[in-house]
């Protein structure tokens, strides 16, 4: 009994610390709302704006006008938030290494968005649309509950009405009737 008391307080003691290390990608650290680490926050913003901007891209001509709209909005604002990371990072207010590409999960889904037509494309960037918010205002809040970087962690405060609008806006996506567009 004596050995069950003690390896389950070791379990219990042990997973925080195994949440940290597993990163942002496992979705653990989102489930148990551990606070990401500067590192994986700025590299998980920076892949989230680089693939809204890309994905959006894709839609401004593929999408249907709900779509479009919704896109255009996204471009915009992705833009200026990457704008506005590249700056801290490059400032040195936040440690980090900005990275170059895609990550390989969001690339496949890029390449699937970009071979896409129709309802096809419309299904996948509606429901990437949603996931990626959820993702992203999870992030945000997280970081900026208990990240430990000041600048960042107000950035991230900051930026968390816009992203909860988003996901507002992304899980409207294929609701409204779209005007000469079928589904």
């Amino acid at each position: 009994m004596k050995r069950t008391i003690i390896a389950f307080a070791c379990v219990l003691l042990a997973g925080p610390a195994l949440a940290q290390s597993l990163g942002e990608k496992t979705g653990i650290n989102s489930t148990l709302g551990v606070t990401p680490t500067t590192a994986d926050f700025v590299k998980e913003v920076a892949v989230s704006d680089m693939f809204e901007i890309e994905s959006s891209k894709l839609a401004e001509q593929k999408g249907n006008a709900q779509e479009k709209s919704f896109a255009q909005q996204m471009v915009t604002d992705h833009t200026k938030t990457s704008s506005e990371l590249k700056a801290l990072v490059g400032n040195g207010k936040v440690q980090a290494t900005l990275p170059a590409a895609l990550d390989s999960s969001h690339q496949s889904k890029l390449d699937k968005l970009k071979g896409a037509t129709g309802k096809d494309f419309s299904s996948d960037f509606d429901s990437y649309q949603t996931s990626a918010h959820e993702d992203a205002v999870s992030l945000f809040e997280r970081y900026a509950k208990g990240g430990d970087n000041a600048a960042l962690k107000d950035w991230a405060g900051k930026t968390l009405p816009a992203l909860r609008h988003h996901l507002d806006m992304a899980q409207e996506l294929g609701k409204a009737p779209s005007v000469g567009q079928s589904k």
